[in-house]
């Protein structure tokens, strides 16, 4: 199965702006950011950066920095990747590793311990 330009622009995107928060982005609010994925629109017009952070308590400060560096990080983008357009960004908190972490807790919870 081959992949399309959404996923490829998408997959680019996630590489390009890690890079970008951990080198230029000096917000205080956007501390060690994790970007976990990116889904791109079909027209390739808007991109959901997905994003995780270790202080989760810290999770509405962050995404407003996110969204206040939403525009210089798309001119860096643009920049860096041979495009006609690049997509808007929108920040979004992944909240899948903590339900994971959730479901492997409550799993570990039923099953009981082995005995050697």
């Amino acid at each position: 199965m081959t992949r399309g330009r959404p996923q490829k622009v998408a997959d680019l995107i996630q590489r390009e702006l890690s890079d970008l928060l951990r080198r230029e982005v000096r917000d205080p609010r956007v501390g060690m950011v994790t970007i976990t994925s990116v889904d791109v629109s079909p027209d390739l017009s808007h991109a959901k950066v997905f994003f995780t952070i270790l202080e989760k308590e810290k999770k509405d400060l962050t995404v407003e920095g996110l969204q206040r560096a939403a525009s210089f990080l798309r001119a860096q983008l643009s920049r860096r990747m041979s495009m006609y357009t690049t997509p808007e960004l929108r920040f979004v908190y992944d909240e899948s590793v903590e339900r994971g972490d959730r479901l492997s807790q409550l799993i570990d919870s039923v099953i009981p311990p082995k005995s050697g």
